[in-house]
């Protein structure tokens, strides 16, 4: 973190000041250590994370995948952010016998955050918001950051810092007063602050005396049409009310809903708008474990990830998600050959480069845009994909043309069968590990075997026999090689000798079941094996960057899940509460966690992870309530 600096004011008509540029060496530093302890906030078109401290750390706009302009998160001195902060405090940074604290929480069910400032005699709080105005079934979502600041006791006394870097930083805006705020010129589109805040605070970063409401609206583009308080609090009570008449339509499992409903919620702001897509993180380059290079940008779309999120949703009865993705789904699928990750337009090249003006999260790089994986061959993705596709097809509540969508059925288990034998890069997107993965082949099966299913509900009785076959054969293949019996577990690989979480999955998808010797002996091999202080590994075979040493989180609701299916009850709700333990006080989780330190690691709030908890919590609901004969009645 470093002291704010003063603004320089440039020549020329008009208030125009230059962003400075970072601090030297000899300018005074705060050492201080990031944390994931942020709120996301969003609308379907951006996802901003807002720390305790008011910071925004992470805000990129028009999209999730434009370059960011409040970017603080991957580096403090240079990425940019905004924040309300108290006299005393040092970029958020509270001296030893500050008497300043804060709480930060979700509204609730809401994607909405507040922070209460108290600063012993005076208080005040700060909500945020993305506006998301309810239009008809759906919401309306606007381009823009709203922040309201209120007084809650006394007159509170505080500065803000309004440092914005768009384009990831790479050359200083100018700041341009304008009559309603502030204008962000730069090489793209400006950014525009309207407020009802005297701009010389603003710009000056001198402190004021908090004795109304302030308002802040950052808007791309445009200024926003948000020019009164009247219409910012209306825009705010329609935001809350939106949120709430969704998660009022969740049904929940009985078992951690407040967590299940909150992971829902988290779900819903992974979803673009516009097309469908689904990104499996709102960040880029959270590091997987620090001093390594494992830094990826997540802010895309992978067909896995979103099929794992569309049945989640379906689950606690939301598909209106699913009808948007499978729009999405066709026309990615119908542009060419089938790839992991999209972009949320439906790009298929995601050029992979590094920034290496930005020192990382926590000094660790590199930071990277794009994502390589585009040009991988991960033979699963068309399981997960049909297992996604025919839930949504026999949901009596689509109303669906099964037939429309024979063309991609069809394609997808054809190419299924060809893959089936072929090596690949697997689930965990290994970069030169070329191997006959057992979890890929394991879901080629569920591509073919949920295909004949579909055949035969189209009467299609040749191709129903013919796929039913090949499945047949694929899952004796599967049970045969993947299952290392001196060993007593499913092995990473065909003929191999070693452990991999994903695939705990199996009996999720039907091919074995959960009760089956060698799958009750796999979870006994894999909890020696894998488990690090009480979390799961995905495996512990050295990969292109060495040796993984966090846990992937939801490998560990996965341990849970099989443990219920497996009639191992009270260890799944203990593994359960075990993991939940590590999300942040917000309810939200990373991709990874570091076993020793418990510490949130990857990228976040990461999709995957919050898909693993509703299921766990799902599955791990309905065997309660059938143990406690309460299935089906009054709870």
């Amino acid at each position: 973190m470093v002291r704010a600096a003063r603004l320089s004011r440039a020549k020329g008509s008009g208030h125009r000041y230059l962003l400075p540029a970072p601090l030297g060496p000899s300018s005074e530093v705060l050492v201080a250590t990031q944390e994931l302890d942020h709120v996301a906030v969003g609308n379907g078109r951006g996802i901003a994370l807002v720390a305790p401290t008011s910071h925004i750390d992470w805000l990129c706009l028009p999209r999730f995948d434009s370059p960011t302009v409040f970017g603080r998160l991957l580096d403090e001195q240079k990425g940019g952010t905004f924040a309300f902060l108290s006299p005393r405090s040092a970029e958020g940074r509270e001296p030893d016998g500050d008497p300043r604290t804060s709480r930060q929480a979700y509204v609730r069910n809401t994607n909405v955050s507040r922070i209460v400032v108290d600063d012993g005699d005076t208080s005040w709080e700060v909500i945020d918001f993305l506006p998301r105005i309810p239009k008809g079934l759906g919401g309306q979502a606007s381009l823009e950051m709203v922040r309201v600041v209120r007084p809650l006791r006394g007159h509170p006394r505080m500065r803000i810092v309004f440092d914005p870097r768009p384009g990831f930083a790479l050359n200083a805006p100018t700041l341009v007063e304008t009559a309603v705020g502030v204008e962000v010129r730069w090489a793209g589109p400006s950014f525009h602050l309207t407020t009802n805040c005297p701009t010389a605070y603003v710009l000056g970063g001198r402190e004021l005396t908090l004795t109304r409401t302030l308002w802040f609206c950052f808007a791309y583009g445009q200024p926003s049409p948000l020019d009164t308080l009247a219409a910012v609090e209306e825009s705010l009570s329609l935001t809350v009310q939106g949120w709430r008449a969704w998660a009022k339509t969740c049904a929940l499992p009985g078992f951690h809903d407040d967590d299940v409903l909150r992971s829902a919620l988290c779900l819903k702001l992974h979803q673009y708008t516009d097309t469908g897509a689904i990104i499996a993180a709102a960040t880029t380059s959270i590091p997987e474990a620090i001093g390594t290079p494992r830094t990826w940008d997540y802010r895309y779309c992978w067909l896995r990830d979103s099929a794992f999120v569309i049945e989640a949703l379906r689950r606690l009865g939301h598909l209106s998600e699913g009808e948007l993705f499978l729009n999405y789904l066709r026309n990615v699928v119908e542009s060419g050959p089938i790839q992991p990750v999209y972009g949320i337009d439906g790009a298929r090249e995601l050029e992979e480069l590094s920034l290496d003006h930005l020192s990382g999260w926590n000094g660790n790089g590199p930071v990277r845009v794009g994502n390589a994986a585009c040009r991988q061959r991960q033979n699963d993705l068309m399981g997960e994909v049909m297992l996604c596709l025919d839930t949504l097809l026999r949901d009596p509540r689509l109303l669906l043309d099964v037939e429309s969508y024979w063309p991609l059925v069809f394609r997808l288990v054809e190419e299924s069968i060809v893959a089936a034998p072929t090596l690949d890069t697997g689930i965990w997107e290994f970069r030169s590990l070329l191997r006959p993965y057992t979890f890929s082949r394991a879901m080629c099966w569920a591509a073919i075997h949920r295909g004949a299913s579909i055949a035969r509900l189209l009467g299609k009785a040749e191709i129903t026999a013919r796929w039913a076959a090949v499945a047949e054969r694929e899952r004796a293949e599967v049970l045969t090689r993947g299952y290392c019996a001196d060993l007593g577990f499913f092995a990473q690989t065909l003929d191999g000798r070693f452990p991999d979480a994903s695939n705990l999955l199996l009996p999720m998808i039907g091919l074995v079941d959960a009760h089956d010797p060698r799958f009750l002996s796999t979870l006994e091999a894999y909890r020696s094996l894998l488990v690090k202080d009480g979390l799961m590994l995905r495996y512990r075979n050295e990969d292109d960057f060495g040796e993984t040493t966090s846990a992937f989180t939801i490998c560990s609701f996965w341990w849970a899940e099989t443990l219920a299916l497996a009639g191992k009850l009270d260890e799944a709700v203990a593994v359960f509460e075990a993991v939940l333990r590590h999300q942040n006080a917000n309810g939200l989780f990373s991709e990874d966690v570091d076993p020793r330190t418990g510490r949130l690691l990857g990228n976040f709030p990461q999709a995957y992870t919050h898909v693993g908890l509703i299921h766990a919590a799902s599955t791990i609901g309905e065997h309660l309530h059938a143990r406690s004969g309460g299935l089906r009645t009054w709870r």
